[in-house]
């Protein structure tokens, strides 16, 4: 039996956690072919694959999800044993805003690395939209934010989510004249590009639901009353997405940024987070 190199471990968990090997290889520092190869290697070492490679997804196998919990574990005391030997364990209080879309997408990974290697920081997390966000952080309410930003120099940029318009299938509500439309409050990004592009369409549209609620939105389009605009990354599985087969105009991308506070300048735990966050996050790309 080989025993399972923790290398090897640290470049499985990052490949699930980040949804592909490009994804994935800058959290390890590596080369997707390197991370390939380190693959490669848990699997000899396994017996038998851990992931099955598909040409858009990845997907664990009972042996992959049998190994996770113990890979994460292994992972984990690794860290307490570093932190042991060189010195005391970063600790404090982070404020950290997150739009609802971005949470369980983005902010699960960011939070599941940091926690490993940082048990000892409190984070205090609240979900609103970025509207909300931004202004908090200015105040200094929030030490950390992560954002569709509104302007091009605000924050630090990540990446760039798609915007897409979402329908239910078995109601067709896109069809109907005027289209009904789901928006966001008053100031949303989404709301604000889903209606300039249908004033660019010259589409008739009448707003038949308000809400800042990301379920909310999810609701009224299940229930079939209206089509809504939702960023790509929290599109649940029972919707459709549309486009111009619909009849929908095409829309652009959200710039998603990290936001710092300038009160939390010289708080370790923030920088070690925002740090974090950087690393885990810049250049992400999502196959749409």
């Amino acid at each position: 039996m080989r025993d399972l190199q923790l290398d090897w471990l640290r470049a499985f968990v990052a490949v699930v956690d980040a949804g592909s090997l490009a994804a994935a290889a800058p959290r390890v520092h590596r080369s997707p072919s390197a991370v390939s190869m380190q693959l490669l290697k848990l699997e000899e070492a396994a017996g038998r694959p851990v992931l099955l490679r598909g040409p858009r997804h990845l997907e664990l196998t009972p042996t992959g999800a049998e190994l996770l919990g113990y890979a994460r574990r292994l992972l984990e005391l690794h860290g307490d044993a570093l932190a042991a030997l060189h010195g005391p364990q970063l600790s404090g209080r982070v404020r950290l805003g997150v739009p609802d879309d971005y949470a369980a997408s983005y902010l699960t990974p960011v939070l599941r690395s940091f926690a490993g290697r940082h048990a000892g920081v409190e984070i205090v997390l609240d979900c609103e939209q970025s509207t909300a966000l931004i202004p908090r952080v200015q105040r200094g309410e929030l030490d950390l934010a992560l954002v569709s930003r509104d302007r091009p120099t605000r924050g630090t940029l990540l990446f760039e989510e798609p915007l897409v318009w979402v329908g239910a299938a078995q109601h067709e509500a896109w069809r109907r004249e005027p289209l009904p439309v789901a928006v966001y409050e008053p100031g949303s990004l989404a709301r604000r590009q889903a209606l300039a592009a249908l004033g660019a369409q010259r589409r008739a549209w009448r707003v038949v639901y308000n809400s800042s609620s990301l379920a909310g939105q999810i609701a009224a389009v299940e229930s079939g009353i209206a089509v809504a605009v939702l960023t790509r990354c929290s599109v649940p599985p029972g919707l459709v997405v549309l486009g111009e087969k619909q009849g929908l105009p095409p829309l652009s991308t959200m710039e998603v940024a990290v936001l710092r506070s300038k009160a939390s300048a010289h708080s370790a735990a923030v920088d070690a987070l925002h740090e974090e966050t950087v690393r885990t996050l810049r250049g992400l790309r999502r196959p749409l």
